[in-house]
């Protein structure tokens, strides 16, 4: 871990730019962009955090950077502050760079980032059964399942577990 930025063995997850706040809001492209970068989920991201620049907490919201390309290719967030000691986590890698395992390495990494803030105890997501491959994600990066109904599954990492 560097300052705020967080690496992996393939990923470097690092807080977004002012400037990449900016060229996703005009619609612009950044020469460090997988070219299917910046996904929907990205955009409204974008938009919440110039909205709300809290989001830009040290806890908060990150591009997933593939090391070897040095190319954007997703974004992960924590979203803070935590309510009663949780915190939700929320992720995306585009469709080019699915399948590779990185979205379970970043969700990994994040939450264990998250574990030693201030007042944070759990970690958790809730994610549509219509979405097996989130559901799977979340699994391999070591979440448990907690709750869920008919449409919806919840996963969470706790403290000390």
């Amino acid at each position: 871990m560097t300052g705020t930025d967080l690496t992996t063995g393939r990923l470097l997850l690092r807080p977004w730019s002012s400037a990449e706040l900016a060229a996703v809001g005009g619609g612009d492209r950044l020469a460090d962009w997988a070219e299917d970068f910046p996904a929907e989920g990205d955009g409204v991201i974008a938009g919440f955090l110039t909205e709300h620049p809290e989001g830009l907490h040290p806890y908060g919201h990150r591009l997933i950077v593939e090391r070897d390309s040095g190319l954007v290719v997703g974004s992960i967030g924590l979203f803070w502050p935590p309510r009663d000691g949780a915190l939700e986590v929320g992720y995306g890698v585009v469709p080019s760079r699915r399948g590779r395992g990185y979205a379970p390495e970043a969700v990994r990494t994040v939450v264990a980032y998250a574990l030693t803030g201030p007042d944070v105890h759990a970690v958790y997501a809730t994610v549509e059964r219509s979405n097996p491959a989130s559901v799977r994600v979340l699994e391999k990066a070591g979440l448990r399942r907690w709750s869920g109904d008919a449409t919806t599954v919840r996963f969470r990492a706790v403290a000390g577990d």
